[in-house]
């Protein structure tokens, strides 16, 4: 019973890296950058939640809806102004401006009086609700992040299998020239995807928040959601939540079971081997493209 306590409580953990490593692995797909900005924008996101919940007084789901849109429009403006006008340049210098950014956006919250350097709890409706089922005892907090997960993973595999925004993103992110040709707006898809990982990066800061409080420094949980997306494959989403969930999975029985330490680097123990083993990730793109 333990062990599956342990399991759960890694799954629920792992959903968040998932959510965040999604980020990533969509940003990568439309644009062959990596965005190091994911964990901030789940954590502005967060911050957005307790404004609207604490300061605005909006009812919990015009808090989640305002914060998701929030961050969504965020992506989108920070694509236009900041990442398109250096598209082409060296990857590096991409992934410095993406760092950058992160610490942009958590000195900015940080300056905000009596709230950027203070620990805050979201008071979601769900907070401090348990169920016992047979002995094993079912946080809210967690069921809803695992219920959640799972059906925005679903929400997403429609939009890519069936909608003709999502069929244009796959297009644009097997070969930009060639949907340019096509009549494809790939820079309006750049700008959209921006904004959906904006968007995905929110839910995973409104459903962590509950758990481990809203404090500026959440979104340091990114450099835990990268190597998930390693071990799941760069180009895949649905390794980004494979590799999310065993990662997750592996630091929560790490922490419990092996000494006292080595639960913060288990992540980075993972990435190792998988690279030795499988460098593509469990998921991983074959070379060959079709478009």
């Amino acid at each position: 019973m333990q062990f599956l306590q342990l399991v759960i409580s890694g799954i629920a953990q792992g959903c968040i890296y998932g959510l965040i490593a999604l980020g990533f692995v969509l940003i990568y797909k439309a644009t062959e950058t990596v965005s190091f900005a994911q964990g901030e924008l789940m954590m502005l996101g967060a911050f957005c939640g307790l404004a609207g919940l604490t300061m605005l007084g909006f009812p919990f789901w015009l808090t989640v809806i305002a914060s998701i849109a929030a961050m969504a429009l965020m992506g989108v403006v920070t694509e236009r102004v900041v990442i398109r006008p250096i598209l082409g340049q060296p990857a590096f210098s991409i992934v410095m401006l993406t760092i950058g950014l992160g610490y942009v956006g958590r000195g900015l919250i940080t300056m905000i009086p009596g709230i950027g350097t203070e620990t805050h709890t979201l008071p979601v409706p769900y907070k401090d609700v348990a169920w016992n089922v047979g002995g094993l005892v079912l946080s809210a907090e967690q069921v809803v992040i695992i219920a959640v997960t799972a059906l925005l993973c679903l929400g997403l595999y429609a939009m890519f299998k069936y909608s003709k925004l999502g069929i244009a993103m796959q297009a644009s992110s097997q070969n930009q020239l060639a949907a340019y040709y096509m009549g494809i707006p790939v820079k309006r898809l750049n700008g959209l995807v921006w904004g959906l990982a904006a968007a995905v990066a929110a839910i995973a800061g409104l459903l962590l928040a509950p758990i481990t409080f809203v404090h500026a420094n959440m979104g340091f949980i990114g450099l835990k959601a990268f190597p998930a997306a390693v071990v799941g494959g760069f180009g895949s989403l649905p390794g980004a939540i494979v590799g999310g969930l065993i990662i997750g999975i592996v630091e929560s029985l790490s922490g419990f079971y092996l000494p006292e330490g080595f639960k913060d680097i288990a992540a980075y123990v993972v990435v190792l081997i998988m690279l030795m083993v499988k460098p593509n990730g469990l998921f991983g793109e074959k070379l060959r493209k079709k478009v």
